[in-house]
């Protein structure tokens, strides 16, 4: 198994272990301590060592901050977390507060008397980050102040687990598409157009992109843990454990860079400071630490990393691959789903079985690497939990009247997959049927639009909202975020949400993922997986126009579908996808399996 269902450890620990953390803040002088959930190379994931959020809170989001000082505690999260966060931290011992409407520094200058002093950890905020938050506290008549050693690392202590160390392996140039010394050709040509000496990379799916290699180090994404230098002539330095690479990574490796442990980046910088080099860097993604060591931003040039949106951009090949993997997934989800109908009505099925089933059967073919996420299996009041993680203490039955919302992916060679059905277990209620449909609407809404270019994410994100907007209804979370290939399932610049201001390109992919949840009861969310497409002319229009082409392949539940809220497009787009799905499935089925899709597909 890819995953396990473990319960999270007492909240009462999170009582004791703050308690222990204003002790060491005490005797290192700081009045507060912002505790982010990163490590030092700022990516969404990060492994069990570096997961001091989870540890000194249980708060086991992939996003999150929280803010200590000796009398108060607060948490800080977004909208997919305002229900699992109360249920994980001590909430006699953290406040816990939504973001955007709540700020970090509001909640720190009402804490705090003027003049104190706010500690942080240099390696766990961007530059950007602390270049903000300096400027806000000013104002606030607050300071900050970078600590040498993280408080909570001095009293987790030698049970603090080790740095991962998975094996490098190589990423086959069937799948990439691009060879790795023509992507790094490219970035150094970037740096010589824009006059920069060197750009230095911090995000494990970059340089994993870049030198077309997949690791271990972090849970459901293939991503190595380390540090890239890229000069503007000559060969990168890779800094990583050399305990990662073994023969076959090394004669990959050496063929493209130099490879360094690590501990040598310091000394790197240092010496690019001292020689006067103009180094680019990632404001948004590098840690302010970075930026220290070269000599602060007066030494260094702010610019994004030149890996992301060439990496949001697919080859031909990867779409090919991503293609493949998603129609293999969908066999796999075709099957589960035939099974959970057949099954959950016996009144057996509990959120863990089903996790599990799904895994069974997407391994059983043997190209299954990973899963892309720990499935989120949520029956009732559970799916109303955005990002729900199904423990032994929080399982339940699939019960009859009930939805079941399952979100799910898969990591293959070829490609990442993330796909989200709810299903109806039982009879729904009208309620239920309207809300999915207005969900559904949304969903297809995504789906068929067409946009010139230059629209962004934020542009998009209303069409899936309108139709619940229109019955008073909302969900807080985006519309979509970009999939890597066989890479993180998350990954930027695109988003399609109220933040998403990077620009859709021809070659990006997106989820598509409106939702609706009601706490206590149910929640509701629809996803596909789309790739841009190139603009291409409309007949009687006068400008081009790009658009969504959908490459998961899984029915909606028609049980929940109400026809009559339905326009005749609507209608018809469900009948062609679900004819395509059909097509493309019902091959590789058999027997019930298949009887079951052909059921499940037929027009409305």
């Amino acid at each position: 198994m890819f995953q396990t269902f473990d319960t999270p450890a007492d909240s009462g620990t999170g009582i004791v272990r703050t308690e222990q953390l204003r002790r060491v803040m005490m005797r290192t002088r700081i009045d507060a301590f912002l505790i982010p959930r990163a490590d030092e190379h700022q990516g969404e994931y990060v492994p069990p060592s570096a997961d001091r959020l989870k540890w000194l809170t249980g708060f086991s989001g992939s996003a999150g901050m929280a803010a200590v000082t000796m009398t108060k505690a607060a948490l800080f999260v977004d909208g997919r977390y305002t229900l699992q966060a109360p249920a994980q931290v001590p909430t006699t011992v953290y406040e816990v507060l939504q973001t955007p409407e709540k700020r970090l520094i509001d909640w720190l200058a009402q804490a705090l008397p003027t003049g104190a002093t706010i500690g942080f950890d240099p390696w766990l905020h961007t530059v950007a980050g602390v270049e903000q938050l300096t400027s806000q506290a000013k104002e606030k008549g607050l300071k900050l102040k970078a600590v040498a050693r993280n408080p909570v690392d001095v009293i987790w202590g030698p049970d603090r687990p080790p740095a991962p160390c998975g094996k490098i392996e190589i990423q086959p140039l069937k799948f990439a598409g691009t060879a790795p010394e023509d992507k790094i050709a490219a970035l150094q040509q970037t740096l010589s157009a824009a006059g920069q000496d060197a750009c230095v990379l911090t995000l494990p799916d970059s340089i994993c992109w870049m030198l077309n290699i997949r690791g271990g180090d972090i849970a459901h994404n293939p991503v190595v843990l380390a540090f890239a230098l890229v000069p503007v002539k000559g060969k990168p330095e890779l800094f990583v454990d050399p305990a990662k690479v073994d023969a076959v990574a090394r004669a990959h490796l050496t063929k493209l860079c130099k490879l360094a442990a690590p501990a040598k980046l310091g000394e790197r910088l240092g010496a690019l400071a001292a020689a006067g080099k103009r180094v680019r860097l990632d404001p948004d993604t590098a840690a302010w630490a970075i930026a220290r060591a070269i000599g602060g931003r007066s030494r260094t040039i702010a610019g994004a990393d030149p890996c992301i949106a060439r990496k949001a951009t697919k080859s031909p090949a990867e779409i090919a691959g991503t293609k493949a993997a998603h129609i293999r997934d969908g066999v796999a989800i075709a099957r589960f789903l035939a099974w959970l109908d057949r099954e959950s009505p016996k009144g057996g099925v509990d959120e863990i079985a089903a996790a599990r089933h799904l895994e069974a059967i997407r391994a059983a073919d043997g190209h299954l690497r990973d899963l892309a996420f720990d499935t989120i299996s949520g029956s009732g009041p559970n799916g109303a939990i955005v990002h729900y993680r199904v423990t032994t203490a929080t399982n339940r039955k699939l019960q009859a009247g009930e939805l079941f919302l399952i979100d799910s992916g898969a990591q293959y060679a070829d490609g990442t997959t993330d796909i989200t059905r709810t299903i109806a277990i039982g009879q729904p209620s009208a309620e239920m049927r309207q809300r999915y449909t207005l969900v559904l609407k949304g969903h297809i809404a995504i789906g068929t639009a067409r946009f010139p270019k230059g629209t962004r994410g934020i542009d998009l994100d209303p069409f899936a909202r309108r139709a619940l907007w229109h019955h008073g209804c909302d969900f807080d979370h985006g519309t979509g975020h970009g999939v890597g290939s066989y890479l993180s399932v998350h990954e930027g610049p695109q988003s399609i949400s109220k933040r998403g201001m990077a620009t859709l390109e021809p070659g990006m992919i997106c989820s598509n993922e409106p939702g609706y949840y009601k706490q206590g009861a149910y929640g509701i969310r629809i996803e596909n997986l789309v790739i841009v497409t190139k603009p291409e002319d409309v007949a009687g229009g006068d400008r081009p126009m790009m658009s969504f082409e959908t490459i998961t392949f899984a029915p909606y539940d028609r049980r929940l579908i109400d026809p009559r809220l339905l326009d005749d497009r609507e209608r018809a787009w469900i009948d062609a996808y679900h004819a395509t799905t059909r097509s493309l499935i019902a091959p590789a089925l058999t027997g019930a399996d298949r009887a079951w899709l052909e059921a499940a597909t037929a027009p409305l």
